[in-house]
C-alpha cells in the first residue's frame, strides 16, 4: 500500500474519548515492549509518529493514526511488564477490554509476540480470546532480525505451535524485512 499521509489523532484515555466517525481500524495488541510502536512506525515509513520507548509501558492509552485519510491504526496499551499502580493497570486492562469488545470498527487485530521468546500466558490468553469470539486477527512475530534464518524458522514453529489457530508472520521493524506480507492482510481486512 502507498502511504500518501499517517497523522497521529488523538489519545483515549476512556471511552468518550474514542473516535466516532464510522473509519475501520486495525488494532495492534501485545506485551509491553513487544514493539508496537516501532512496527507502526515502520509500517507506515515514518519515524517517531508513534512514540517508542525502551521503559515498558509508555504506552497507557488507546492511541489513534489516521492513515491516509481512509483508515485508523490503533496501538493500544501493552499488557505485562508495566511498571504502574495494580488500579492503573486494571484499568488500562477494563478501557482495552471494553474497545477490543465493543468496536464495530475494528476489521483486524494485529497480535504481536516477540519471535525470540515463546509466547507467555498472557499471549495464549489474548490469542484464545481472539479465536473464541472470532475475530480477525493474525500474530506478527516482532524482532525477527534477532536471529537467525534456523532460529527464525524453529522459534516461528514454536509459536504456532502454541497460537495453533492463527496465522503466523514473521516481522523485522529494523529491515523491513515482513512488511510486503503484513500490507496484504491489512488490505484485505479494510
Amino acid at each position: 500500500m502507498k502511504i500518501t499521509s499517517a497523522e497521529f489523532v488523538r489519545s483515549a484515555f476512556e471511552r468518550s474519548h474514542w473516535i466516532t466517525d464510522g473509519r475501520p481500524e486495525i488494532a495492534f495488541l501485545g506485551r509491553s515492549n513487544v514493539g508496537k510502536s516501532s512496527l507502526l512506525n515502520s509500517l507506515l515509513g515514518r519515524k517517531g509518529l508513534a512514540r517508542t520507548s525502551n521503559t515498558p509501558g509508555r504506552t497507557q492509552s488507546i492511541n489513534y493514526f489516521l492513515v491516509n485519510g481512509r483508515f485508523y491504526f490503533v496501538d493500544l496499551p501493552g499488557y505485562g511488564y508495566a511498571k504502574v499502580s495494580k488500579s492503573m493497570r486494571a484499568d488500562w486492562g477494563e478501557m482495552a477490554r471494553d474497545y477490543l469488545t465493543d468496536r464495530r470498527e475494528l476489521a483486524l487485530f494485529i497480535q504481536l509476540v516477540d519471535v525470540r521468546h515463546d509466547p507467555t500466558e498472557l499471549d495464549r490468553q489474548l490469542n484464545d480470546w481472539l479465536v473464541v469470539n472470532g475475530k480477525d486477527h493474525l500474530v506478527v512475530a516482532t524482532k525477527s532480525d534477532k536471529l537467525s534464518s534456523n532460529q527464525l524458522q524453529k522459534q516461528l514453529a514454536a509459536i504456532k505451535k502454541e497460537l495453533v489457530d492463527s496465522k503466523i508472520l514473521a516481522y523485522s521493524s529494523s529491515t523491513g524485512k515482513g512488511r510486503d506480507e503484513l500490507w496484504p492482510e491489512i488490505e484485505s481486512a479494510l
